[in-house]
């Protein structure tokens, strides 16, 4: 049994497979496996939670997981200590969610810029073999343009500082818990504030006929576009950017309008590349 998996920060899914890339039982959905917030003890337990995991990890051979936070080593070695443990007679591979991405969003390994906008956010370019990055990511905290979490924290403090206009005031205020020690809590004391702030966000995609939230959205993307993006702005004009997480699926209309404005044209969009990785794992083990 081969078990491919795309984690985010807030959601992970596991997908099982035999040698003939045929799917075995229906997706298996964790909470995130993010080794650079988690401890090795909170990854272990989000597992052990699962009864079809339990179930089955004694049968599981190989692992492929892809996942937000494995982009450096510490915290890379600290999951793959993990899921060795944990799936003890399998071989396990851990890789960061760009490379998931690309496998997901790139057709026949033609070259590409390739981003992740989801709880967090990401930009690789995939040069039809390799995939190259200039930055490496600091986190939620300093870095993220126009992912879940920066847009959930850009609502609370438009909503705390009167900068959101009266009627999504109200109605931000009905979906949510907005008492300030409350907020505090789940930001500094519980785990997963990128996650929590994450979950505001979907008032975004309730609210998009709003000229405010679509300025939002889009000011959002130009940060991203100029950091990230940009990066690589002498590959613009020979390659598409394409884009896999459920922001930049929700968002593509207000994308492919700053792609316009900013000279560079947009590909393909994947909400989960869960679906992709699958096919590329099944294409690699028929060539086996």
């Amino acid at each position: 049994m081969i078990f491919i998996v795309d984690s985010g920060s807030t959601k992970c899914d596991w997908i099982a497979v035999d040698e003939n890339g045929i799917q075995l039982f229906e997706k298996v959905r964790t909470k995130g496996l993010n080794p650079a917030i988690l401890t090795p003890d909170e990854l272990l337990g989000r597992i052990q939670e699962n009864e079809v995991l339990k179930m089955h990890k004694d049968a599981v051979t190989h692992l492929y997981f892809y996942g937000a936070g494995c982009g450096t080593e510490g915290p890379r070695l600290s999951l793959d200590r993990v899921l060795n443990s944990y799936f003890q007679n399998a071989e396990v591979e851990v890789a960061e969610d760009t490379l998931a991405a690309v496998y997901a969003t790139v057709e026949d390994n033609q070259p590409a810029v390739v981003c992740i906008l989801g709880t967090g956010s990401n930009c690789t370019y995939y040069d039809g073999h390799v995939a190259h990055q200039k930055i490496q990511s600091l986190g939620y905290i300093i870095m993220d343009h126009a992912s879940g979490n920066y847009f959930g924290k850009q609502l609370i403090r438009d909503y705390f500082f009167n900068h959101m206009p009266e009627n999504l005031k109200v109605s931000f205020n009905e979906k949510y818990n907005l008492e300030p020690d409350f907020i505090k809590y789940n930001l500094y004391k519980n785990p997963n504030p990128n996650a929590y702030l994450a979950s505001f966000a979907e008032f975004m995609f309730l609210n998009k006929e709003c000229d405010y939230v679509r300025d939002m959205i889009k000011l959002g993307f130009k940060r991203f576009t100029k950091n990230m993006i940009y990066q690589f702005k002498d590959k613009l004009q020979d390659v598409p950017v394409h884009f896999a997480g459920s922001i930049a699926f929700l968002s593509q209309e207000e994308i492919k309008e700053v792609a316009q404005e900013m000279g560079f044209k947009t590909g393909n969009f994947v909400k989960r590349p869960i679906d992709g990785l699958v096919k590329y794992h099944t294409k690699k083990l028929g060539k086996h």
